[in-house]
């Protein structure tokens, strides 16, 4: 069982020169974690500041993969694992949760007095690229993307 789905340019992405992989329990805590580690590796690899918007990007995809992993990916006492990737141009954030059969909709506009239901409306936004990937009957890995670009005002 294999499907890929990309949402942006379609490549796979180079050897990262730097990986970092944990596992978090399915819970609020784990992705708040989650999130959290991912933004301090981010600026330790990258030397970019926390406040910088590289790195809001990153905790803001993050909280939203490992959310929709606790909410939407979990079965009873199995984890979700993050992966970090430095790689030559961008920073990719891979969730993989235990639910390969909960594949992310098409991220269709909600109506404005929906109260959730958004977050992949924030990932399409704020991701240059960002797609899902199911290898096995077991798990499927929501990744996103995010070049590593700095501007200034």
């Amino acid at each position: 069982m294999t499907h890929h789905q990309i949402i942006g340019e379609a490549k796979r992405p180079p050897t990262p020169a730097l990986q970092l992989t944990l596992r978090f329990s399915s819970s609020r805590r784990g992705a708040r974690l989650a999130r959290q580690l991912a933004v301090q590796q981010f600026t330790e690899w990258t030397g970019l500041p926390y406040d910088s918007d590289p790195a809001r990007t990153i905790a803001l995809v993050t909280a939203e993969l490992a959310s929709n992993a606790v909410r939407h990916g979990s079965l009873p006492g199995r984890d979700f694992r993050l992966t970090l990737l430095l790689l030559p141009d961008r920073f990719r954030v891979e969730v993989t949760d235990t639910r390969p059969e909960r594949l992310p909709p098409p991220v269709p506009p909600q109506p404005a007095d929906e109260t959730s239901g958004r977050g992949l409306l924030l990932v399409q936004a704020y991701a240059d690229r960002w797609g899902y990937t199911v290898r096995d009957a077991y798990t499927k890995t929501v990744w996103v993307e995010v070049q590593l670009r700095t501007t200034t005002s």
